[in-house]
């Protein structure tokens, strides 16, 4: 592809799959990663392997953080030809503690349960935050290397429950929805200038985000995990590499007339209605 490829949120398991997935096919890297460490770690292993990669900081929250974090990129690897929004998350005080509420529920002390009236807005507003603004602002810094050159695009990281919501997580279900919208927004809007916006809607994949919250520490599933296993027809988590094809795909000038979708990638959770 021999393009320059900027993936915030890099250095977490999922988009450092990417990263070196993108750099065996010849691509410079730009890994993008508020932990700076992490990030050199992803470029340091894509280097060793033979691959181009440089590690940078960056906010995807501050502006200023993105511009100089470009100023590297276009530094090292010139213009950027792809981006993929990769950055994001969710935030415990965004969750309630049961999926359902009970009556009960509004009378229970007990240290740290939160129903839905217990939410808490800043919390909330950091999700929506880290999930829309994260990816609305590295595309307000990187899509301008894009404007009027061939073979540029986007690729923006929602969710499955994006297409209908999970229990418990209102506000990263809501946000990743913002996500999808955004995706259908940017592809029209960038649609005359030669820049193509797609999204993955990744389901079930182990990261350090979620582990605790699916898997006990003697690796068996949670009541969670394995009601989302029960859910899945695939029968099982999703695996990093399994993002790696339709990622290389959608940046690919074999996807040239594809713009505006959300591709899930879930083992058929999102069409399976449970019966």
């Amino acid at each position: 592809m021999n393009k320059t490829i900027v993936l915030t949120g890099a250095g977490g398991v999922l988009c450092g799959t990417l990263a070196k997935a993108l750099a065996k096919e010849g691509n410079n890297i730009a890994v993008l990663d508020l932990r700076k460490e992490a990030a050199d770690a992803i470029a340091d292993e894509i280097n060793a392997a033979g691959g181009k990669a440089i590690g940078v900081a960056a906010n995807v929250l501050e502006k200023e953080s993105l511009q100089q974090a470009k100023k590297e990129v276009n530094g090292a690897f010139g213009l950027c030809d792809i981006l993929i929004n990769g950055a994001g998350g969710n935030h415990p005080l965004g969750t309630t503690s049961n999926p359902f509420l009970q009556a009960e529920d509004l009378v229970n002390k007990t240290e740290g349960f939160k129903t839905f009236f217990d939410l808490d807005p800043s919390g909330i507003q950091f999700v929506f935050n880290l999930n829309f603004i994260g990816t609305l602002l590295p595309t307000q810094i990187f899509a301008e290397d894009m404007v009027g050159r061939e073979g540029c695009s986007i690729l923006n990281i929602s969710s499955m429950n994006a297409f209908t919501p999970l229990t418990k997580i209102p506000a990263y279900s809501g946000a990743k929805a913002a996500v999808s919208n955004f995706t259908q927004w940017l592809a029209v809007h960038f649609s005359k200038v030669g820049i193509r916006v797609n999204a993955l809607a990744p389901g079930f994949f182990l990261t350090d985000q979620n582990r605790a919250l699916l898997t006990n520490s003697d690796g068996s599933l949670t009541p969670r995990g394995n009601q989302i296993i029960e859910q899945t027809p695939m029968g099982k988590f999703g695996e990093p590499e399994h993002l790696v094809g339709t990622t290389l795909w959608l940046c690919s000038e074999g996807a040239s007339f594809i713009t505006g979708v959300v591709i899930p990638i879930d083992g058929g959770f999102s069409a399976y209605s449970g019966v």
